[in-house]
């Protein structure tokens, strides 16, 4: 941990005037990116008394090696430049407004000679249209199924287009309806287009428009008689109308405009947006981040804006700025305005090519809407908190669970678990995973390379794992037991006036390696070893245990088949409810340990697989192993080479090429002699 005073500039070397600023750790990466009205008492406020500090601000300075600054003339270059370098360092304390999802959106390919509607996430390009984002793709799906039938618009891939205009024959959404079939020439592309401008017009909050045409085409078409033209008129009417029951107005005036709100407390923010376009809310985001310095809701406001719509901008490539992917909305609302409100609302003009309001809404709908979103992060921040001591909760009661299913003593605070793989009996590993409290401890999984059970099967494998596991364990508590001893001698010794019994402090404490000062990862034994299996490899681990003298670690086996938990000794299973939060910790116990075991068995085949019998030949490195095989091609070929021609390779030598061609042959020779010895040693026996 770096002391801040080392690396603190002098007082009076920084400017006050605006500017950027950046700390960097010892290895020269950056850390942290920030702005400022005033370099100079922004500054001067991170090397104060480091208790005073926000913990996070407190484990930056202290993470610091350095700290650098620029100065720039406006406010306004100070957001852009802030913004750039926190884009181009990625500093590991700048908080990031980054979903932990991809939200779905409605995109028009209006780049296309017959544009397709299709749900879309990823990086937004240009010449496409899109709508959202939306909470989930079922509800973009529900409403393109829903308007598809007023808007029979295009919706296969690329590659189903051309196999029907090749077939001549329109898909299933041709005949139903719900498609236009432009593939086989029922309109043609001017009238496919005209369409999905309707469609994008909808969308885009033109609604009225187009109820009242409807409205209009339905009573021509009674007036003239056309009663099943006005029916499905009628019935086109009704799915918009349902459409826009979805997407009910918040704001009677059609505006655009995003709705930011903050829930907050002194360690995390959480923050929502409404996308409201049109007058209707057609998506909603939440982030949940951890502050890094002590910020109120104005700093809030000022870093998500930056943040977010210069993000936005980068992201947003249409061609048409009043689209639902508009960078920025002509409006932007929030709870407080930031310190610098006039420099953020002429970046954000910049950024929008056009004027944006960025103000608190009072009264009205507005302030209603504001409301709402405010709601909506309240609920979300305690949501948050709640799965945060929720994790706790549940691992707590799967403990507990698991003491009351399998009348353990004590809750299984350690629990191990062996898993075996092969393939048909080769290559034999075995995997020992550790979970503590309910976590995975990964520094003490352990991977074996199974020997004298391997013929045994799957049982003698364990029993083999179990073994050698514990049999350490004995080791080691031999070794606590004599140490032990040996401090009680010297007290004793001590206690009668005389000299320690063996001239030596042997004070460590049990469990503790003398040499390293560390804990020994196998000194205590687990509360639950698990192996993956039934009844008999539940019984080979607990026999094991018992030949050692071992008696306190539960043993039990979890079935795949039924995930029926036996238990050593037992003649039927324990079934645990498929509910439970026990039964859930034991299946991610065992296949943590299946992945660790099948990772290292691959490992092992991999290495096996790529060996060569030029491996072993001393002198012949990397490179010259793969120059030799380039040369030749094959192996068979370079075996077939003679001393003068291995030689001739580029940087082998003759000494190198001998050495080749002796092994090489040895190997050969002793291909064809092998079989004939073992014949002879068998009839000797």
């Amino acid at each position: 941990m770096a002391d801040p005073s080392t690396y603190r500039p002098q007082p009076g070397s920084i400017p006050d005037a605006p500017g950027v600023y950046k700390f960097r750790d010892e290895h020269g990466r950056v850390i942290y990116v920030g702005k400022a009205k005033s370099l100079r008492s922004r500054l001067s406020s991170y090397f104060a008394d480091l208790t005073g500090l926000h913990p996070r601000t407190r484990q930056m300075v202290t993470s610091a090696g350095s700290v650098e600054w620029t100065v720039v003339s406006t406010e306004v270059e100070a957001l852009q430049l802030e913004y750039s370098w926190i884009k181009e360092f990625d500093p590991r304390f700048n908080v990031r407004y980054r979903d932990d999802k991809s939200y779905p959106v409605l995109a028009v390919t209006m780049n296309e000679e017959l544009p397709r509607l299709l749900v879309y996430r990823g990086p937004r390009r240009r010449g496409v249209r899109y709508f959202g984002p939306y909470a989930h793709a079922w509800a973009i799906r529900e409403t393109l199924d829903m308007l598809l039938r007023v808007f029979p618009a295009r919706t296969c891939s690329a590659g189903v287009l051309r196999r029907h205009q090749q077939i001549g024959r329109p898909c299933l959404l041709g005949y139903i309806g719900k498609c236009s079939a432009p593939c086989v020439g029922r309109v043609t592309p001017e009238e496919h287009r005209d369409i999905v401008d309707d469609f994008c017009d909808f969308l885009g909050g033109r609604t009225d428009t187009m109820i009242r045409r409807l409205e209009r085409e339905m009573g021509e078409a009674a007036e003239g008689l056309e009663f099943e033209r006005a029916a499905r008129l009628r019935d086109d009417l009704g799915a918009l109308r349902r459409a826009m029951e979805k997407q009910a107005v918040v704001l009677g005036d059609g505006t655009d405009a995003d709705v930011i709100a903050f829930a907050q407390d002194e360690l995390a923010a959480a923050v929502q947006i409404f996308h409201v376009r049109g007058g209707r809310v057609r998506g909603q985001r939440g982030w949940v981040i951890d502050k890094v310095e002590a910020t109120d809701t104005p700093a809030l406001v000022e870093r998500f804006l930056s943040q977010f719509y210069g993000e936005q901008a980068t992201l947003v490539e249409v061609t048409d700025t009043d689209s639902d992917a508009a960078a920025v909305p002509r409006e932007v609302l929030v709870p407080e305005l930031p310190a610098d409100a006039e420099a953020v609302t002429e970046w954000l003009s910049g950024l929008r090519g056009g004027r944006v309001r960025l103000r608190v809404p009072q009264r009205g709908d507005k302030r209603a809407l504001m409301e709402t979103v405010a709601r909506n992060a309240a609920e979300a921040f305690a949501q948050h908190k709640l799965r945060r001591a929720g994790d706790l909760t549940a691992r707590s009661a799967a403990l507990q669970e698991l003491q009351d299913g399998l009348a353990l003593d004590s809750a299984p605070l350690r629990i191990e678990c062996v898993d075996v793989s092969h393939v048909q009996g080769s290559d034999v590993v075995a995997s020992l995973v550790v979970f503590e409290d309910g976590v995975p401890r990964k520094s003490d999984y352990r991977r074996f390379a199974v020997r004298e059970g391997a013929e045994g099967g799957d049982v003698a494998s364990i029993a083999e794992v179990t073994r050698r596991r514990f049999a350490r364990f004995r080791s080691d508590g031999e070794r606590q037991d004599a140490a032990e001893r040996r401090v009680t001698e010297d007290a004793v010794a001590e206690t009668l006036g005389g000299a320690s019994a063996t001239g030596s402090d042997t004070g460590t404490p049990a469990g503790v390696d003398p040499e390293t000062g560390r804990p020994r990862r196998f000194a205590y034994p687990p509360n639950l070893l698990v192996v993956d299996g039934a009844g008999p490899q539940a019984n080979a681990a607990a026999d094991v245990l018992a030949d050692l003298g071992i008696t306190d670690v539960a043993v039990v086996g979890l079935a795949k088949r039924l995930e029926e938990v036996w238990v050593a000794g037992e003649p039927d299973p324990v079934i645990l409810p498929r509910t439970s939060e026990a039964l859930y910790l034991l299946q991610r116990v065992r296949d943590e340990a299946h992945r660790f075991a099948i990772a290292y068995h691959r490992q092992k085949r991999s290495s096996r697989m790529t060996r060569s019998e030029l491996d072993d030949i001393p002198g012949l490195g990397q490179a010259r192993r793969t120059a030799l095989l380039k040369h030749f091609g094959s192996l068979r070929r370079l075996r077939a080479a003679s001393v003068e021609e291995i030689s001739g390779v580029p940087g082998v030598g003759r000494h190198t090429a001998e050495a080749v061609r002796r092994a090489l042959s040895g190997e050969q020779e002793g291909r064809t002699e092998r079989p004939t010895q073992e014949r002879n040693e068998g009839g000797a026996k």
